[in-house]
């Protein structure tokens, strides 16, 4: 995944949630600190989010955006809708969020 990609995906979950702030983790988060990282560390084809302020509607990315949908068919990434309970996170970890800027057509505040 490139940077690129990342934020298109960005723009696209919040176009579908109808929300502006998103938590977007797992392997491909490295990309709002390290847009250019080694490829070795991108090599995944999907990134995880789910709506910051409407977590109800991270069924709805999965269900437009996720794994076989025709977002994955035409862009060769998909976007995978996820609980952030899911993801196994340090103490604290609120602490390191960043933010990316003009990928909801205005910064996210994280």
């Amino acid at each position: 995944m490139t940077f690129q990609q990342l934020q298109h995906a960005i723009r696209a979950a919040c176009e579908v949630s109808g929300d502006n702030e998103l938590w977007v983790f797992g392997s491909q988060a490295i990309l709002s600190v390290y847009p250019e990282a080694p490829e070795n560390l991108r090599t995944s084809i999907e990134v995880d989010v789910q709506p910051k302020n409407l977590p109800e509607r991270t069924i709805y990315i999965d269900g437009a955006l996720g794994e076989l949908s025709l977002f994955h068919q035409t862009h060769g990434f998909y976007v995978h809708g996820v609980s952030i309970d899911t993801a196994r996170l340090p103490e604290g970890w609120e602490k390191n969020l960043t933010g990316i800027a003009s990928v909801c057509h205005r910064k996210l505040p994280v």
